[in-house]
């Protein structure tokens, strides 16, 4: 099985599972119960997707009250937070799953790392189910489901463009026509000790 087939059917079933609930508060019975395999990882990292996708839903509630709004704001943040720390966890399985590989003289570097484009793999089967939604909604309007119809079509034909493109990067990265570098994200706001508002805080506690 492509790699890109694996990701696809985990991240549908999760999306799907997410779905049976509809909650964001809900407790995941994680199928892939090794939490070191890249099953367990590829669902979580949808799991995440699919939470932070309806709680920025939930923010954009025009009549949301304020404290609610930053309570959900600062969830978000940490999502965000969750969610690379998971892409760079799925790197690092790719790092060590090709260690052995000796890239060739004129191998290349691509412009994101496989963990990165797998990212975005996830966040394509939560617009693909939701567009699909859309389109079978009952009290839709002839003009709306054609519309999501068609914007249906192009994200299903953008997967099947970003699924080949993965599987080519692994297969030259295998091959050693390519070679991966990881830089980790470094994301500064989450951080005391990098952003000047939650430092310079701290520095006037002192």
């Amino acid at each position: 099985m492509k790699y890109s087939e694996l990701c696809n059917n985990i991240f549908d079933e999760c999306t799907k599972y997410y779905h049976t609930m509809d909650n964001v508060d809900a407790n995941p019975n994680i199928p892939y119960y090794k939490d070191n395999t890249i099953e367990h990882s590829l669902f979580i990292k949808n799991w995440i997707d699919a939470v932070q996708w309806h709680l920025e839903d939930l923010i954009r509630d025009p009549n949301i009250n304020p404290e609610s709004a930053l309570l959900l704001k600062r969830r978000i943040d940490k999502s965000n937070q969750d969610r690379t720390d998971l892409v760079e966890r799925i790197d690092s399985y790719f790092l060590d799953h090709f260690r052995n590989v000796q890239p060739n003289s004129d191998a290349t570097i691509n412009t994101e790392s496989p963990a990165w484009a797998i990212d975005r793999l996830s966040i394509l089967a939560l617009k693909i189910y939701h567009m699909e939604q859309e389109v079978n909604r009952s009290n839709a309007s002839a003009e709306h489901v054609a519309t999501c119809r068609q914007k249906l079509n192009i994200l299903l034909e953008q997967r099947k463009d970003l699924s080949a493109a993965i599987d080519q990067l692994l297969d030259d990265i295998a091959n050693g026509r390519k070679y991966m570098k990881v830089y980790r994200q470094m994301k500064m706001y989450n951080d005391p000790n990098l952003n000047p508002i939650l430092y310079g805080k701290n520095e006037t506690n002192r």
